[in-house]
């Protein structure tokens, strides 16, 4: 029999149904908990950054940490294919080292060359929906609040992005951390916003309704109908900090991970290539869409509706809400008007 506590999604390859095994879910619910049944001064101080920085460096750096935490023996349980690193296992040895792994993405993570494709931005579970409310992927302030996502004093890209499509791409730990541009085009802003670190954990996420606007994130905007871009308006890539993310680490490459350079604006972004890194912990994406510029990948919208699923987020906000295991640069969605 399925717990109640259980949290499964959809992986994409083959349909199935898989249960996740969350980190320390114990003890993420108990921080929650506290937030939940008593507002504290405790809760701020768990979130905070210095504590985000404790929690790190006790999984990730402390010496002979690994043995205490089994944290490397962890992450290689749970389907971390060596054969993919492009480093090899020898430098493997640390929790952080298989954490900010680089991968072989250009054999194992084949792109279609299709202009009119969006593709993720990460390996990750990924959700999707609208801000539009005619729309049938209309999810009211389920995960974040709109205007706070984006920055409150952000009017030109709030009015940009209003009625538009977005999509979640939740990083869990044993996940390769780099991010890739979802989409080709010039960088139009960058800039980052204060927050807090919040666990990306499904619990954690409906105990406080709309965590991600919450957090610390980066936000970039790019300008796709330009030469070279993929013609579907602006989109806004949204990186997101969580517990035990200490930081965002803009390292853009134009070829494989060669000479990484800060993302700023002006720069012209190709799709599929590596732009960011998380160090270290679960963290999440979220890419917003103008309105009307593109449509999700069928399966994507197929599995998000299943009712047999036992999905945190569908039980929280009873309304089926089914994640979908993705790979970087695989396709998620295209543009409208694609003949």
């Amino acid at each position: 029999m399925t717990s109640v506590l259980t949290h499964q999604y959809i992986k994409r390859e083959n349909e199935a149904i898989m249960d996740e095994r969350l980190f320390a879910d114990k003890i993420i619910n108990a921080i929650y908990s506290i937030q939940r049944e008593c507002p504290s001064v405790l809760f701020n101080v768990l979130t905070s950054k210095r504590a985000s920085k404790v929690l790190a460096f006790f999984n990730y750096d402390l010496p002979m940490g690994d043995k205490l935490t089994g944290g490397r023996k962890l992450l290689l349980s749970l389907g971390v294919d060596m054969s993919e690193c492009l480093d090899p296992p020898r430098k493997l040895n640390t929790v952080r080292n298989v954490f900010e792994r680089k991968i072989k993405y250009w054999d194992c993570r084949p792109m279609t060359q299709d202009d009119a494709v969006v593709v993720s931005p990460a390996d990750a579970k990924m959700i999707v929906g609208s801000f539009a409310s005619e729309s049938l992927l209309f999810i009211k302030e389920k995960f974040f609040h709109f205007e706070e996502l984006l920055g409150a004093d952000k009017k030109n890209w709030i009015s940009a992005f209003k009625g538009g499509d977005f999509s979640i791409f939740r990083l869990t730990p044993e996940k390769y951390h780099y991010n890739h541009t979802p989409v080709s085009g010039k960088v139009v802003d960058i800039y980052e916003i204060d927050g807090r670190y919040h666990s990306c954990n499904p619990g954690a996420v409906v105990s406080l309704i709309t965590p991600f606007s919450k957090n610390k994130r980066v936000v970039t905007i790019i300008d796709t109908d330009v030469s070279g871009g993929s013609h579907v308006g602006k989109v806004a890539m949204i990186e997101i900090t969580a517990l035990m993310i200490g930081e965002i680490v803009q390292c853009y490459s134009d070829i494989r991970y060669d000479l990484p350079i800060p993302v700023k604006e002006g720069m012209l972004l190709k799709k599929g290539q590596p732009k960011s890194l998380y160090r270290p912990g679960s963290s999440v994406d979220v890419v917003i869409f103008e309105k009307n510029k593109i449509r999700f990948s069928k399966d994507i919208l197929r599995n998000l509706n299943r009712t047999d699923v036992n999905s945190r987020f569908s039980r929280h906000f009873q309304k089926s809400l089914v994640e979908t295991e993705v790979k970087v640069r695989s396709p998620i969605a295209e543009r409208i008007d694609k003949k």
